[in-house]
């Protein structure tokens, strides 16, 4: 085995995967699996790049590959319980995150990817002690993960699911806090504010989302209703208009409707 020829074919591989150039990927690791075909790498990165290029079943088929060779591999367990989620195996999907878990107990990732998958099956209390062990994985690392912002949001909202709106609030507040750029974070907040009748709060955290991202549609269509509620109808109608033009479907359902035809029709 010429393990020179065998990394070059794989970094050259890996580097036209980056490059979204998933074909030239693949005819590299070919031949780098040619190379030595009990290497479970080049497997694993060809799972990568089919997973990239939606060929999801080809991938599981490389990941199954890879886990045949090493089966002590997590990453690829969670990588082919990517690939299951996105063929909806999602018990499939836990299987092999619990694996990549068993392996790896420090694997915030399988911990994140497992969470979401028990959120989708509407178990709203294990996705967020899923969340939970994630961030705190990430919370013991010496350097700063940036992923840790994805797990407190998607705990924030698996809060909101299970109508733990404080809660739902102290994890958007989290996630403002590390980045304050973040207007899905403010937007969340906003409305879990609205949920518990804080309405100023509510708007001021959809005003911030809408400095951050003037195209949040969501957020006007949600910042006009409660400025309708609240009597201020010529501003609650032109937030309504906005996210309407943005392809807000509920706001230009809401435009259709005879009781708005006013506003429908306010220039």
């Amino acid at each position: 085995i010429n393990q020179q020829y065998l990394n070059a074919y794989m970094n050259r591989g890996n580097s036209k995967g980056d490059l979204g150039d998933h074909q030239g990927a693949i005819s590299d690791l070919n031949k780098a699996i040619e190379i030595d075909p009990l290497d479970p790498k080049p497997y694993y990165n060809r799972g990568h790049v089919k997973t990239e290029s939606s060929d999801h079943r080809g991938a599981i088929t490389d990941f199954t590959r890879a886990l045949e060779i090493n089966p002590n591999y997590p990453d690829a367990n969670r990588r082919r319980a990517y690939a299951k989620y996105e063929l909806e195996d999602y018990q499939g999907a836990i299987v092999d995150c619990n694996m990549a878990i068993k392996i790896n107990p420090d694997d915030a990732l399988a911990y994140s990817l497992r969470g979401y998958l028990k959120g989708g099956l509407g178990d709203y209390q294990g996705e967020i002690a899923d969340y939970s062990k994630s961030i705190e994985i990430y919370s013991n690392t010496t350097d700063f993960d940036p992923e840790i912002k994805s797990a407190y949001y998607n705990r924030g909202l698996a809060k909101m699911d299970s109508k733990a709106f404080q809660g739902a609030i102290a994890d958007f507040s989290r996630l403002i806090q590390i980045d304050p750029q973040h207007a899905n974070g403010y937007y969340s907040r906003g409305y879990a504010k609205y949920e518990l009748e804080d309405y100023q709060g509510a708007i001021y955290d959809l005003n911030k989302a809408i400095e951050i991202d003037p195209q949040y549609a969501d957020a006007y269509e949600v910042r006009g209703v409660l400025k309708l509620n609240a009597g201020n109808l010529r501003k609650g109608c032109i937030d309504t208009h906005k996210a309407a033009s943005l392809g807000h479907k509920g706001a230009i359902n809401k435009l259709k409707m005879k009781t708005l035809e006013w506003c429908r029709n306010m220039r």
